[in-house]
């Protein structure tokens, strides 16, 4: 399969999706790490006045390394924001850093697809980890049943992803409207929060693509 011309150009649409988001993520988190908010507030402080003007104060910001490695641990209730989010003043920054809290007030306000996801982690990754090499063991012994099989577990993935995108969604949605409902940033301002926040979106759009062009594949692949 490794050498199968066929899955290149089958899945040359969600590599180059893929390549597509990575390189707006990284060129507006760049381009807006470099323009500084009017209102000098640090990605920490943003985060941490989204949680304060939700009532909820038992969830923790720290700090952790890498770059773009900013999340919200709902076991912990740990807000991380990597080095270049948690001091910087700057409208990437706010973006990302209040898109991790919007994560952390759908944890307290249950917000549905939230919950669902989180139950949805341990069949996903059994499916990441088991599916896909069932389906490539299938098709090497040209076992149809195999591959069905595999694609079933492997279709965990794409639920997940799928139930990923309206979290993800939502979390901007919110930290999109907020930092300026709360004075955060100026409302001409946004403009570079939502360019941050949509980049981002798009790269797990494009996971779910992958996925879903690769359990198709697959198949294809079985029923010839």
């Amino acid at each position: 399969m490794l050498f199968d011309p066929i899955y290149f150009i089958f899945m040359a649409p969600a590599m180059a999706l893929s390549l597509w988001a990575s390189w707006k993520v990284k060129a507006n988190f760049k381009k807006y790490s470099a323009v500084q908010s009017v209102r000098g507030i640090t990605g920490a402080e943003a985060a941490a006045e989204l949680l304060r003007r939700a009532a909820i104060s038992d969830v923790k910001i720290v700090r952790t390394q890498g770059r773009l490695s900013d999340h919200y641990n709902p076991v912990t209730k740990t807000l991380a924001l990597s080095d270049g989010v948690y001091d910087s003043t700057s409208i990437a920054a706010v973006g990302v850093a209040t898109h991790e809290a919007g994560h952390a007030i759908q944890h307290a306000q249950n917000y549905t697809p939230l919950w669902v996801r989180s139950l949805l982690v341990p069949t996903a990754n059994v499916g990441s980890s088991v599916g896909y090499f069932v389906m490539v063991i299938g098709l090497f012994i040209a076992s149809s049943n195999m591959v069905l099989l595999g694609a079933v577990l492997f279709s965990a993935v794409l639920l997940f992803q799928v139930v990923t995108l309206p979290v993800e969604f939502n979390a901007s949605s919110r930290a999109k409207s907020l930092v300026v409902e709360y004075g955060i940033i100026l409302p001409q301002e946004r403009v570079g929060v939502d360019r941050v926040l949509n980049a981002a979106a798009l790269t797990y759009v494009a996971a779910a693509v992958t996925t879903l062009l690769t359990l198709l594949y697959f198949l294809m692949r079985a029923r010839r």
